[in-house]
């Protein structure tokens, strides 16, 4: 998937989470979004392999791509890394259900990802698209959809 597309995914499911909790809305979709982009760290060409492309380099030579910034195990270990350093659980969530949001979009294209790293077991839904289709834009379009009527719910009580 896209940037775009992982962008607006951790958004529809970081708008989603605030509907069952009472963390700040605010610092979890802002998490989210961000933790949507964080996977994607070991491709030069992403949003976050352009903003940090020494540490993108470097991660994409030892792993390779859609291996371990895409597995449990990284989830697990940001998951560990956010407990100890961040006191603000929004934040850890919307991280958490970003780098979540952007394994599931990916594991709707061709290519799947390593879910099991260090186990090489790529793991894909039956049926899946090529990055950059029209079915992504169709996918984009309804988690757009999702952001809009979840956002409303998320922050009508502003209005």
């Amino acid at each position: 998937m896209t940037g775009n597309t992982h962008i607006i995914g951790g958004l529809a499911a970081s708008l989603a989470f605030t509907q069952f909790t009472n963390y700040d809305p605010v610092l979890l979709v802002g998490a989210g979004v961000i933790g949507a982009l964080i996977p994607d760290i070991c491709h030069g060409g992403s949003k976050m392999g352009r903003t940090f492309p020494m540490l993108s380099k470097v991660i994409n030579v030892i792993f390779g791509h859609r291996s371990f910034t895409h597995s449990l195990l990284f989830l697990v270990l940001i998951a560990i890394i956010m407990n100890s350093f961040v006191t603000n659980e929004a934040i850890t969530a919307g991280i958490l259900i970003g780098i979540v949001s952007h394994m599931i979009l990916d594991m709707a294209t061709k290519n799947g990802i390593k879910l099991l790293y260090p186990l090489k077991i790529t793991v894909r839904f039956p049926i899946t698209t090529r990055t950059g289709s029209m079915v992504e834009y169709v996918v984009m379009a309804i988690l757009s959809v999702l952001s809009v009527y979840f956002g409303y719910e998320t922050f009508s009580y502003y209005l």
